[in-house]
């Protein structure tokens, strides 16, 4: 992957900037002032024809090719390079006209209609032989184009449309279930079907979990979720088939959700890709949203494994989408770019070039507002291609990290079907707890799949990993017992793949790892808190832990009316074993008592911060063959000093024994002296 994007890279020059560019929205005298304008920004990137089915085949085997090629052509010819979608996207209302049978249904048997986007079921073969055709028009035309550097399959695989409960999708469900288990037997052992007299005797009487009385199967519900992704997965890959087939030479990518979306598994999509890319949007009611952003460009690293990854798609002010739609403030669209670029990005890309004044993403911010150039999101947009310019040589350089937290969507769709001892058990808030504690220590993380290399980490970090297999549970014991320290939170190791409970005693695959053995979960009442023994707070969740060769490092406070009804019992425990150490966190600590844990932890574990910051400043470190580059973001009022020593690249001046970050400022220090390679 990183070879592919490196390429990419050399070829623009630096650091890939742009966005969506969509001139089929606009009168054919606009595309020239984009042209112009898009020089002056610093744009060499654009992604073209993400929407553009209806324009390329706008009646059944009919493609009209002119504005596309006189559009590639005109970018072409200003030095701005193209990545190129393959439109399958949002298919014509003819198509769903002639092929009614391939709109979606939702679990109540209701069918969707076309009308907006991702109309289709993902299982649909009209869709899919729709699909490859376009596809195979559009690569076959365009594979020799010399503004092509980039192909772009779909976008946002099953944003909208991942589950399809109709009668296509239950013929392929139950395909996909016969591969998996071969037979009945093995279909009804893997779901428990003895519960509720629910086996199976025929696979015709197997379906999707559609609505019905009760609470659905677990089982049945978690390998729907896994089907719909490989479904999904399926035409990915068909696509991707036809762009090797006939454009060999040019790498392929699609824009994944990160933590956007739960509805796929991105490693499995990431791992289809010769780069990485995704899309991160703010949260714009969270005041620590850029935190939330770090996650994500953590995970998107993780995904690309540990190489440098694509921004396809942030914004540059407000959304559209959410509740209330708040616009970025001065300097922070900035500062939510260059985090990207600190933590992997090579390229930073929005949606989209200019704001649209029509249809359901008009209000939705752009590199070009509705005002034009006399806004201050313009001056915003050019100022930061002078800086990316400035920061070309950051390309191709790793993020350092001795830190991994171990993330997976299969547990996450586990963790949150019904019927769990807690309905406040939320896995991104669980690993946001603590992603955020390790963000205020100034640790970077990559978060990574169970199934990862950990050896060239210190410490791994386990938040919440209620399925865990056999192999991802040896592959983090062997980690602690061959030196390596992890800390793993409450409820996880419970579930075996098939989200059967393991038995003799949480947390069940992990237990000997741990040196503990837990009796019986018990989760508190909305909004009730417990004390430890430290006189910190916790929440949401306490355990009767026993200790089988660990040691209590934290307990419920001993008064009952403090401790709750595990008072007195361990809390939070450390174990030796092997040559490494394990720590158990059986609560959920506030935010001060969880981030003193986790600095004991690294302090341990031999993990050091990037850099010493103080509070709401950013700090991460990039490494390349020659030299290494400190990142320092302020998301503060005021200024901040910080230990440094190299050059300002963005403002081109010596640091020598500190540096000044100016509220709400970026500083890129190319680092003077030597530091640890990047494992």
């Amino acid at each position: 992957m990183n070879d592919a994007l490196h390429r990419l890279t050399e070829r623009l020059g630096g650091v890939a900037y742009g966005g969506d560019y969509n001139p089929e929205q606009w009168p054919r005298e606009v595309w020239d002032e984009d042209m112009r304008l898009m020089r002056q920004a610093g744009v060499n990137l654009v992604t073209v024809g993400v929407f553009s089915w209806a324009l390329l085949e706008p009646r059944p085997g009919e493609y009209t090719f002119g504005l596309l090629d006189e559009v590639m052509d005109l970018l072409h010819a200003n030095g701005i390079a193209v990545d190129l979608a393959t439109g399958t996207a949002s298919p014509p209302p003819w198509f769903s006209l002639q092929h009614p049978r391939s709109l979606p249904v939702d679990r109540d048997g209701v069918r969707r209609w076309h009308g907006s986007r991702q109309t289709f079921c993902p299982s649909s073969p009209d869709y899919a032989e729709a699909a490859g055709r376009l596809v195979e028009r559009v690569v076959d035309r365009y594979r020799d184009h010399p503004a092509l550097v980039l192909w772009h399959l779909h976008n946002e695989w099953g944003n909208h449309n991942a589950h399809c409960f109709c009668d296509t999708s239950a013929a392929a469900f139950r395909g996909w279930l016969q591969e998996r288990y071969g037979d009945l037997r093995g279909l009804n052992d893997a779901w428990g079907t003895a519960f509720w007299s629910q086996r199976y005797g025929d696979w015709a009487e197997v379906m999707p979990p559609r609505a019905t009385t009760a609470v659905a199967n677990p089982t049945q519900q978690l390998d729907f979720w896994r089907f719909s992704s490989d479904a999904l997965l399926a035409l990915h890959r068909r696509e991707a088939e036809i762009v090797r087939r006939l454009s060999p030479e040019v790498p392929l990518t699609t824009n994944l959700l990160v933590t956007l979306e739960k509805k796929v598994d991105g490693f499995s999509f990431a791992s289809e890709c010769d780069l990485v890319s995704v899309d991160q949007y703010l949260t714009a009611a969270d005041p620590e949203a850029h935190i939330g952003l770090s996650l994500d460009a953590d995970l998107a690293r993780g995904m690309a494994g540990g190489a440098p990854w694509l921004l396809m798609e942030h914004s540059t002010s407000a959304v559209n989408w959410q509740p209330r739609n708040v616009a970025k403030t001065p300097g922070q669209m900035r500062r939510n770019s260059l985090a990207h670029l600190a933590r992997g990005a090579d390229g930073i890309l929005y949606f989209q070039w200019r704001q649209s004044k029509a249809g359901a993403e008009k209000w939705h911010s752009a590199m070009l507002p509705h005002g034009g150039t006399d806004t201050r999101t313009w001056r915003e947009v050019t100022a930061l291609g002078r800086d990316l310019g400035a920061l070309a040589g950051v390309r191709g350089s790793r993020v350092a990290s001795d830190v991994a937290v171990l993330f997976d969507w299969n547990a996450w769709w586990a963790l949150e079907m019904d019927a769990t001892p807690s309905v406040d058990l939320r896995y991104l808030d669980l690993v946001r707890g603590w992603y955020q504690a390790l963000w205020s220590l100034g640790v970077t993380c990559d978060l990574v799949h169970p199934g990862s290399d950990l050896s060239g980490y210190r410490l791994v970090l386990v938040p919440s990993l209620p399925l865990t297999s056999d192999g991802d549970a040896t592959s983090l014991t062997d980690f602690v017992a061959a030196g390596g320290h992890a800390a793993v939170g409450f409820f996880s190791g419970v579930v075996d793949e098939n989200d059967q409970v393991r038995l003799g005693g949480h947390p069940g695959a992990y237990r000997e790892l741990l040196g503990v053995r837990v009796d019986e979960f018990l989760p508190l009442r909305e909004a009730e808190s417990v004390r430890l023994s430290d006189d910190s707070a916790a929440a949401l969740w306490t355990e009767l832990v026993e200790l089988r060769g660990a040691e209590a490092f934290l307990s419920f406070h001993r008064d009952p009316s403090l401790g709750g009804p595990v008072a007195g019992h361990p809390a939070i425990t450390r174990h030796r074993f092997g040559d490494g150490v394990s720590w158990y966190v059986a609560t959920r600590p506030d935010g001060g008592a969880l981030r003193a844990l986790l600095a004991r932890i690294c302090r341990e574990a031999g993990v050091r911060a990037a850099a010493e910051v103080p509070a709401g400043v950013e700090a991460v470190c990039r490494r390349g063959p020659d030299a290494g580059y400190l990142f320092l973001i302020n998301h503060t009022d005021a200024d901040v000093s910080v230990p440094a020593d190299g050059v300002d690249l963005l403002s081109g001046t010596p640091v020598s024994g500190t540096v000044t970050v100016r509220a709400g400022d970026v500083v890129v220090v190319r680092e003077a002296g030597d530091r640890p390679p990047v494992r």
